[in-house]
């Protein structure tokens, strides 16, 4: 199991990105709230991670907090929650929101996650609650991971945006909606993270 690695952060192209470890390129799929805390391209960066093994494929899920990585993992042991919703929904809302709406049965705000329906919802909050155990006191100190404040890179970083929430389980549709009336001269992440925002309060 890789618990953790080390390195230089190479590529960012959400929600995936690319940490180089002694020269082995790791790829990595990530939540938005880890996306938008990490640093610069070719910066260091570290980061708690999960490997999840298929017959096609080994997967590698990287997280800026030991209680995301935490909740991901009691994510994933619910029924019907695989790795890409569990990751859907810790883009959309962090750790002590997900807390707030199992603890007050807040089923209508999980729905607003890209699928979630009301049935996945509450069963999210009956088997959540029993699991807050596994993970809501876990360390929760963040790794070196520091939002880049850089320029964007010249590419369309809102065609980015939509296909990264697409990939979140967004329609097209739906993405381009939420992406409407969100500023466009920021960084990728940050227009995605934007974007989750406006959805999760609209």
């Amino acid at each position: 199991m890789i618990g953790r690695i080390n390195g230089f952060l190479l590529e960012k192209h959400p929600p995936w990105i690319v940490v180089d470890v002694h020269g082995v390129g790791y790829e990595l799929e990530a939540s938005m709230n880890t996306l938008v805390a990490l640093p610069a391209v070719g910066e260091s960066v570290s980061m708690y991670t999960h490997l999840t093994i298929r017959d096609d494929a080994h997967l590698l899920y990287g997280f800026g907090r030991e209680q995301e990585r935490a909740l991901f993992r009691a994510l994933i042991k619910v029924n019907g929650v695989g790795p890409k919703l569990a990751l859907a929904i810790l883009s959309g809302m962090d750790e002590a929101a997900f807390m707030r709406c199992v603890r007050d049965d807040d089923s209508k705000a999980l729905t607003k996650l890209p699928g979630v329906g009301k049935k996945t919802a509450e069963r999210l909050i009956i088997e959540m609650r029993d699991r807050f155990p596994e993970w809501e006191n876990a360390a929760d100190a963040p790794l070196a991971l520091e939002a880049g404040n850089g320029e964007p890179a010249p590419r369309d970083t809102l065609a980015d945006a939509e296909a990264a929430l697409v990939s979140l389980g967004y329609k097209p549709t739906e993405a381009s909606k939420m992406l409407a009336d969100i500023n466009p001269k920021q960084s990728t992440e940050a227009i995605i993270k934007a974007a989750l925002t406006k959805r999760m309060t609209g």
